[in-house]
C-alpha cells in the first residue's frame, strides 16, 4: 500500500483542522443568532415585563394574561372595530348563542342585593331533578370560586359544558344556610332566539320577536308562524328591533323563507370573484304570509341581510327607524386554547340596495311601543 508522504499528511491533517474550526464556527454563529432572534423577538415587551415586575406595586399578570394582552393590543393597529380577539369563556358563550342550544343544567342566575349568584331552576330540568331549589346560593363551580359581581361570562363557561358530563357545583341552601356539594350532569338546554305572541288587541295579528340571528333561527320563526296561524293569525310582524344579527348563513336561509326566487346579497372576500347567495327554490312561507318588519338602529348585519333581501323585492315594508349599516363580514378562528381571532374577510350587499336601511314608514325612536305596533299594523293593510 502507497503511504503519503510526511508533507502531504501535515497538509491533510491542517485541511481537516481547519474543515472543522469553520464549520464549528457556522454552527455557533447559527446558533447564536437563533437565540438572538428568540431572545430579541419582542425586547421592547420583555423591557416592560422586566420592569414592571422590578418596580409595580401590583402583581405582574400571569404569562396567558400577558400574552392575551398583547394580541389585543396587536389587533387594536387594525383600527377596525370588527376585527378583536376572545379569550375562551367568552367565545364558548359566543358560540353557544350562534348554536342556539348548550350543555348546561337548566338554571337561570341573577345577582342579588348582597353581591349572591341566586339560582332559579327551570322546570323539569337536571338542576330541579339534581335538588337545587329557587334561591339556592352558588358558591362554587368545580374549582372557580364565586366572587361578588364577577365576570358572569366566566361563570356561564363553567357551568355550562358537553352534553352528559356532570359538573359539581357548591350550593349554600336558602331554607337553612347549609353548604353542601351537587353533582349534576348536563343535559342540551335550547336557546331560543325567538319569541311571538299574538297581539292582544288584533287577535288576526301576530307578532315574531327574534333576538338574534342563530342557526336554529329560520326553523324557529318557521314554526311560529305555523303555531300563530293555527291561533287564527293572518298578518305577521318580525320585530328584529335591537337584533345585533349573527350568522351570515342563518340571515340568508331566513330571508330564503320568504322568497320565491332572485339573489339574497351578493358577497366578496379579499382576491376572491363576487359569490350570489340565490333563492334556490320557492320558500316555504314566500305565499300567503302578509308581513312587515320592524327595524331600528340597533338591527344590524345579518339582521340587514334578511331585512333588506325582504325589502328590495318588495316582500315585506319596513317600519321603524334606520338601520345600523353593518355590511362585513367576519370569520372566526378557533385558536388552540380556545380562544378565537374574529376577522373582518368580507363584504356583502344587497343588489340595488346600501345600508344603512331606510324604512318604507318612520317612526319616531322615543314613541311608546303602542304606537310602534299601530304603524305596522296600518303598514300591513293593503
Amino acid at each position: 500500500m502507497n503511504r503519503l508522504s510526511p508533507r502531504l499528511q501535515t497538509l491533510l491533517f491542517f485541511f481537516i483542522m481547519m474543515f472543522t474550526l469553520v464549520l464549528a464556527g457556522l454552527a455557533g454563529y447559527l446558533l447564536r443568532g437563533m437565540v438572538d432572534r428568540s431572545q430579541a423577538q419582542y425586547p421592547i415587551f420583555d423591557e416592560v415585563v422586566r420592569l414592571l415586575d422590578r418596580y409595580s406595586l401590583n402583581p405582574v399578570p400571569e404569562k396567558t394574561q400577558l400574552e392575551y394582552g398583547m394580541i389585543r393590543g396587536m389587533v387594536a393597529t387594525f383600527n377596525d372595530p370588527y376585527t378583536n380577539f376572545v379569550d375562551p369563556p367568552h367565545h364558548e358563550v359566543q358560540t353557544q348563542v350562534l348554536e342556539g342550544k348548550f350543555g348546561g343544567i337548566g338554571v337561570r342566575m341573577e345577582w342579588d342585593e348582597k353581591g349572591q349568584l341566586r339560582l332559579y331552576p327551570m322546570p323539569d330540568s337536571p338542576a330541579v331533578q339534581a335538588g337545587v331549589l329557587e334561591g339556592d346560593i352558588l358558591v362554587r363551580v368545580g374549582e372557580l370560586k364565586i366572587e361578588p359581581k364577577m365576570d358572569f361570562t366566566l361563570i356561564q363557561a363553567a357551568v355550562r359544558g358537553p352534553v352528559g358530563e356532570p359538573v359539581t357545583i357548591t350550593l349554600q341552601r336558602a331554607l337553612d344556610g347549609r353548604v353542601e356539594d351537587v353533582a349534576i350532569v348536563r343535559a342540551e338546554i335550547s336557546l331560543p332566539s325567538t319569541t311571538w305572541n299574538v297581539l292582544p288587541d288584533e287577535p288576526t295579528l301576530g307578532i315574531i320577536h327574534i333576538a338574534s340571528i342563530a342557526a336554529t333561527t329560520p326553523d324557529e320563526v318557521q314554526a311560529a308562524v305555523k303555531d300563530l296561524r293555527e291561533r287564527g293569525v293572518s298578518g305577521f310582524i318580525l320585530d328584529v328591533r335591537n337584533n345585533g344579527g349573527g350568522l351570515v348563513d342563518a340571515g340568508v336561509n331566513l330571508a330564503r323563507l320568504f322568497l320565491s326566487e332572485g339573489v339574497v346579497i351578493e358577497q366578496q372576500s379579499k382576491g376572491q370573484p363576487v359569490k350570489q347567495f340565490l333563492v334556490e327554490k320557492e320558500g316555504a312561507l314566500a305565499k300567503d304570509t302578509p308581513l312587515v318588519i320592524l327595524v331600528n338602529g340597533n338591527s344590524a348585519s345579518a339582521t340587514e341581510i334578511f331585512a333588506g333581501a325582504l325589502q328590495a323585492q318588495g316582500r315585506a315594508r319596513l317600519v321603524g327607524q334606520p338601520t345600523f349599516g353593518k355590511d362585513l363580514v367576519q370569520s372566526v378562528f378557533t385558536l388552540s386554547d380556545g380562544s378565537s381571532l374574529h376577522v373582518t374577510t368580507a363584504h356583502w350587499w344587497v343588489p340595488g340596495h346600501t345600508v344603512p336601511l331606510q324604512p318604507d314608514v318612520t317612526v319616531d325612536a322615543a314613541a311608546e311601543e303602542a304606537a310602534w305596533l299601530r304603524a305596522a299594523a296600518e303598514a300591513l293593510k293593503p
